[in-house]
């Protein structure tokens, strides 16, 4: 009984990282299994949500339960825990180890530095501009507003913990910007500045989870990712709306 728990709990933890790093609920799923059927515990199961992970054992302790509330993207933490699980599969880690390794990458803070970030969504913001057939002038003003929009999506997003709404800041900040430019003589395409500026803040990685959880079977993930995404960009929409209504 002591062991089941620990390997429900080093299941539970992988799971946990996955989930919080923006993998798919059928990967989180059969990784969690992969792992107890590796350590012995050949009949378990496992429901995961978006906001939950259900993980019980058959006749090996109780079912447990663990709450997410933040989630983010981070790809890297998601190919580690992966890796770890392959190694738990060839033997190659103990449960002791395991569970050393999964704390320890819990605590680690992985993602690119914030001045980083902002550079890539910048560039990103301009290189848009030209794959949807603006101009070269224009470049410069959607990397401005791109970047300007992405710093206010994380300062909203520490100040105000609400879903939402730092999308539609940002897109609203990021709106101001390009109309401002485009008044200064610096752009020409307002619409073309607009879309590169907030093509960073488009939840792309949350709409391919839910159509593959949606491919995979996994019907109330799948639908609630999709929900989620389309409130994103309704709330980007939104924003830019209301400058575009006041401009």
């Amino acid at each position: 009984m002591e062991r089941s728990n620990e390997v429900a709990e080093v299941c539970l933890l992988a799971g946990k990282i996955m989930l919080q790093s923006g993998a798919e609920t059928y990967r989180v799923e059969d990784t969690m299994m992969r792992m107890a059927a590796s350590f012995g515990m050949t009949h378990s199961h496992s429901y995961v949500t978006p906001t939950g992970i259900i993980f019980s054992m058959d006749g090996a302790g109780p079912t447990k339960l663990i709450r997410i509330v933040e989630r983010s993207t981070d790809l890297q933490k998601v190919a580690m825990v992966n890796d770890i699980s392959r190694q738990i599969s060839s033997g190659q880690l103990s449960l002791e180890a395991a569970y050393e390794r999964l704390k320890k990458l819990e605590r680690q803070h992985l993602a690119y530095p914030f001045w980083a970030q902002v550079a890539a969504a910048a560039v990103a913001s301009g290189c848009f501009v030209i794959m949807f057939q603006g101009k070269w002038n224009d470049f410069l003003p959607a990397l401005i507003s791109g970047g300007i929009g992405f710093c206010g999506l994380d300062y909203v997003h520490r100040l105000v913990k609400i879903r939402f709404f730092a999308e539609f800041f940002a897109s609203f900040l990021a709106g101001i910007v390009a109309v401002l430019l485009v008044s200064l003589g610096l752009g020409t395409n307002l619409d073309k500045i607009i879309i590169g500026s907030v093509m960073p803040l488009v939840p792309g990685v949350l709409i391919t989870n839910a159509v593959r959880d949606l491919m995979a079977g996994h019907l109330v993930a799948g639908l609630s990712k999709g929900a989620e995404a389309f409130l994103t960009a309704f709330a980007i929409g939104t924003g830019i709306a209301v400058i575009l209504t006041i401009y």
